[in-house]
């Protein structure tokens, strides 16, 4: 499922953000300042941060220069929420990393959109779409896989890896990469659980009919071959 970390200082406008997540289907943790943000990002990195400019203490935009200068956070998407819509605003919010930029008061649909159109461009794995190669059909929001529109039952990291390869069809991932992807920023296996995982999700699939989506690229990893099924 994928995670958003919403930080507003307004308890009501940051429940409503949170509620309307929820019901799109989103992971939602809420934070009232940026210290409280900075200690629920080193617990757990979100997928994306919906940050407010005007924070108590710590601004967003201070806290958003930070997330980029740290090596952990760099590429963690961010979208920037604020009363401010002048234009030198928008700009200076945009230099300081945020990957988006929304003036209050703006729709909760709207926010959705944005949030999808920033997945997209970050990690198309997390954008919540339906996705599709040749007779394999996977969507992430009723949790289902279908191959020639009979289901398939896979484990949650099955699930999760075949999210990740479908999303990224003929591009190359190492091990490590799809560690990274996959699992996580906060996890501790060896990098050999990534075979181990792909030999399941393999079995999984050849019992259905589907032989070679997931190809092993011998001395750098693995991809998704959608030639593999014609």
């Amino acid at each position: 499922m994928t995670s958003v970390l919403v930080v507003e200082d307004d308890r009501a406008i940051q429940e409503l953000l949170a509620f309307s997540l929820t019901q799109a289907g989103y992971k939602v943790t809420q934070a009232l300042s940026a210290e409280i943000a900075m200690e629920s990002i080193k617990r757990e990195l979100p997928d994306v941060i919906v940050l407010d400019w005007m924070l108590p203490q710590m601004s967003g935009l201070a806290l958003a220069k930070l997330l980029r200068a740290d090596r952990r956070t760099r590429s963690l998407p961010i979208i920037m929420v604020t009363a401010r819509g002048d234009e030198p605003d928008k700009l200076a919010g945009l230099e300081h990393g945020a990957d988006d930029y929304l003036t209050k008061p703006f729709s909760p649909k709207e926010l959705l959109a944005r949030i999808k159109a920033v997945l997209r461009r970050r990690s198309p794995e997390d954008a919540g779409d339906p996705l599709r190669v040749g007779t394999v059909q996977l969507d992430p929001v009723r949790y289902r896989v279908t191959i020639q529109d009979q289901e398939i039952i896979l484990g949650p990291t099955e699930f999760k890896l075949l999210q990740f390869f479908l999303a990224n069809p003929d591009r190359v991932f190492s091990r490590d990469q799809v560690l990274d992807r996959v699992w996580g920023d906060h996890r501790f296996l060896e990098l050999r659980t990534v075979d181990v995982y792909i030999r399941r999700l393999r079995a999984a699939l050849r019992n259905r009919g589907v032989d070679g989506l997931i190809e092993t690229v011998r001395g750098v990893g693995y991809r998704c071959a959608p030639e593999a099924l014609g």
